[in-house]
Formats: C-alpha cells, sequence, structure tokens
C-alpha cells in the first residue's frame, strides 16, 4: 500500500509541476515583454548603474531558473493535501509572485523605481513568510526557493542603488 501511494504521489506531482513550471515561466517573460524590461529599454539604458550590475543576459538565466525551481516548489504545494497550512502556503505564494509579476512593469514601463523598491521590499518579505510555510508542507520545496530569496535581495539593492545613483529618476 505504502507504495501505491508513492507512486500516486509522484503522479500528482508531475500533473502539477507539468502546468505550474511553464505557467510561472510564461507569466514572467510576458511581465518582462509587456514593460520592454532590462537593457534595450532606452529609459533603463539611460541611467546610471551601480558597478555591482551584472551583465544583461544574466537576468534572463537567473529568472528563467528561479522560475523554474518557483514552479517545482508551487507543484509540491499543491500535491500537499488540503489544509490551513497549505492554502495558507497558497495564498503568500500567490501574493509575492503577482508582485513580482508587477515589479517590471512599475520599474520598466512606469518608470517608477522607487515604487518598484517598496513592492521588491514587500515580495521579499512575502517570500521568506512563503518559505517558512511552505517548510511545513516539504523542506525541499522550501530550499527551491531558497536561490530566489537570495536574488531578490541583490535585486533589491540594485534597486535602491539606482534610485541612489538617479535622483531625478
Amino acid at each position: 500500500m505504502a507504495d501505491a501511494e508513492m507512486v500516486r504521489r509522484e503522479t500528482s506531482f508531475w500533473r502539477h509541476a507539468v502546468v505550474t513550471v511553464p505557467a510561472i515561466l510564461l507569466l514572467g517573460l510576458a511581465s518582462g515583454w509587456v514593460s520592454n524590461s532590462g537593457y534595450g529599454n532606452p529609459w533603463f539604458d539611460g541611467l546610471a548603474k551601480p558597478q555591482a550590475m551584472p551583465p544583461g543576459w544574466t537576468f534572463g538565466a537567473v529568472w528563467t531558473t528561479l522560475y523554474i525551481l518557483l514552479g517545482v516548489a508551487l507543484a509540491f504545494i499543491l500535491q500537499a493535501p488540503n489544509s490551513g497550512t497549505r492554502r495558507t502556503a497558497l495564498i503568500l505564494f500567490g501574493s509575492q509572485m503577482m508582485l513580482n509579476f508587477l515589479w517590471s512593469p512599475v520599474f520598466f514601463g512606469m518608470h517608477q523605481p522607487r515604487l518598484a523598491l517598496a513592492i521588491i521590499v514587500v515580495m521579499l518579505v512575502l517570500s521568506i513568510a512563503t518559505t517558512f510555510w511552505v517548510a511545513r508542507i516539504r523542506k525541499a520545496a522550501a530550499w527551491l526557493m531558497v536561490p530566489y530569496m537570495v536574488w531578490l535581495s541583490f535585486a533589491s539593492i540594485l534597486n535602491y542603488e539606482i534610485i541612489r545613483l538617479n535622483p531625478a529618476s
């Protein structure tokens, strides 16, 4: 019976992952595309950048990797039995992802780095809370979120530095 349960759970995980991974990747891609994010955006190209600013290709590689990890983490959450913990984890996960998809249009599209900084700080706080709730469901899923929190911390610093270096922006 334990083997049958293991197969059922693994099948459930893959059914979720085959949807969550592409969905998060596509939403992230759409968010960046709609806002003309990154290098090649005339407004962004005209800003002074911090010395720690990575080359443009880094962002695509990092966000693709992070969105895959987040999609897998979400599949683990969805695989868990219905519970208050699962519900809270899903609400937190969804909330921080909505802010994630909002950040690029605010920063690159609306040219509002100060508002974007507020968004990314709240996103970081929510991602930390999400990770703690997800750890109650499955520790592996929580560990999948750690690189995301590290990158959000770094991105917050870059966002702040762009504001500092471009006070009129």
